[in-house]
């Protein structure tokens, strides 16, 4: 059993939890997840990203949104609870070396991962620029955090709320078309952005590596639920990844997999009530 140690609400559907597992917490390098669940008898697996962890205190940090019913039954957890089964350290570690100039570009909740790879290349001696994007102010993450590993923090949203009104392929671009160009760009978010984000490098010859975050149940190959396509050979994210140079992945078909289950998905969404909800209710009819 993990005991939660600490918990914060970010936004409105993001959570920071701190988690004791100290065989983890040692071993762990940037890039890597684990996968957990909340109920070990009808509780699905779900891969999280390690933002965070101290191996003196034996601790993780978990970032995480509330897409689902599993994500939403985790926020419902408090500090002092424990979770039955925490998986990891999984996949394989990112590759960090000096190489000059690196851009670490984040989408929503993909600054959590990125968080740990951008504070390895920063040690490593890399000068480091980072992106943060969001659709509004409310939604942007870890800003303190990543200002203290930043030579350059840009900081976008979609509404203008906050940074710069644009998406992260703005001055991803610019930087780009600077000379000298980035030697290395590392982007995390929705699959989405992290394709035209590749797409925005590729004329530049810009190194690009990309996290993905794919269906997995079991985290050691065996189900293939998991498998995508780069450079036209079948990998597999959770022993394979999760990171890949984003110019050979197929995202368009890794898009399509991930949507194949989102009617069942919606529809365990509708069908999960919020036990804090529910016991709110209760008190507002006494």
């Amino acid at each position: 059993m993990n005991k939660i140690l600490k918990k914060n609400q970010l936004s409105a559907e993001v959570f920071r939890m701190e988690i004791e597992a100290p065989l983890i917490a040692r071993e762990r390098k940037p890039g890597q997840f684990i996968i957990l669940q909340v109920d070990l008898a009808v509780g699905e697996r779900i891969p999280l990203t390690i933002a965070d962890a101290d191996p003196e205190r034996g601790t993780i940090t978990i970032i995480f949104q509330t897409v689902g019913q599993t994500t939403h039954l985790l926020a419902e957890k408090n500090v002092g609870d424990a979770l039955p089964a925490v998986l990891g350290p999984l996949g394989q570690p990112t590759h960090i070396e000096k190489v000059g100039h690196v851009v670490c570009v984040g989408g929503g909740i993909g600054v959590a991962p990125l968080h740990p790879i951008a504070q390895g290349m920063r040690a490593a001696g890399n000068k480091v620029t980072i992106i943060m994007g969001a659709r509004t102010r409310e939604l942007i993450i870890m800003e303190e955090e990543m200002r203290k590993i930043a030579d350059e923090l840009i900081i976008v949203t979609d509404d203008g709320s906050y940074g710069r009104k644009a998406l992260v392929t703005q001055p991803l671009k610019e930087l780009c078309e600077q000379n000298p160009k980035p030697d290395m760009a590392v982007i995390i978010g929705p699959p989405i952005m992290m394709k035209f984000g590749a797409e925005t490098t590729r004329p530049y010859g810009v190194h690009t590596v990309v996290s993905l975050n794919t269906i997995m149940i079991d985290g050691t190959g065996m189900c293939g639920g998991c498998r995508v396509t780069v450079g036209g050979k079948t990998k597999f994210v959770c022993v394979d990844g999760p990171e890949f140079d984003g110019h050979l992945v197929d995202f368009d078909n890794m898009m399509k997999r991930l949507r194949a289950y989102k009617p069942r998905e919606d529809a365990d969404h509708k069908a999960h009530h919020c036990h804090l909800e529910e016991a709110a209710k209760a008190l507002e009819n006494k």
